[in-house]
């Protein structure tokens, strides 16, 4: 079993700037990929961003290319998103998660946080 406990979010205007954290724990950091997802209002809930147990490999949205980052300190079990350049449509509960493999979709995954909320005013 993998424990996870997403922070971070809050109130930022569009334009601005936030790094979410995960902290996990339970099971070797190291050998689990990680991933994070968002889920809008009225919207399904979709993948953002993942990243390989090594920290080498990551992948990413179309939507959040080239302004959101993933990272991982498997010193400190925790895994990153910096989100930069934030728009309104990015409005969301941001959830992370953890997989027995490196993937970008949701059934792929099999621990899940309580997810933090993301507001990106105009």
């Amino acid at each position: 079993q993998v424990q996870l406990v997403e922070s971070g979010g809050g109130l930022v205007q569009a334009g601005g700037s936030l790094r979410l954290s995960c902290a996990a724990s339970g099971r070797t950091f190291s050998s689990i990929a990680m991933g994070w997802f968002r889920q809008a209002p009225g919207k399904e809930r979709e993948f953002v961003a993942t990243i390989s147990g090594s920290g080498v490999w990551s992948n990413y949205a179309d939507s959040v290319k080239g302004r959101f980052t993933i990272s991982r300190d498997n010193a400190k079990n925790t895994v990153y998103l910096q989100m930069n350049m934030l728009k309104p449509e990015d409005t969301a509960v941001y959830y992370c998660a953890a997989a027995r493999r490196y993937n970008t979709v949701e059934r792929g995954y099999d621990y899940w946080g309580q997810g933090t909320q993301v507001t990106v005013s105009s």
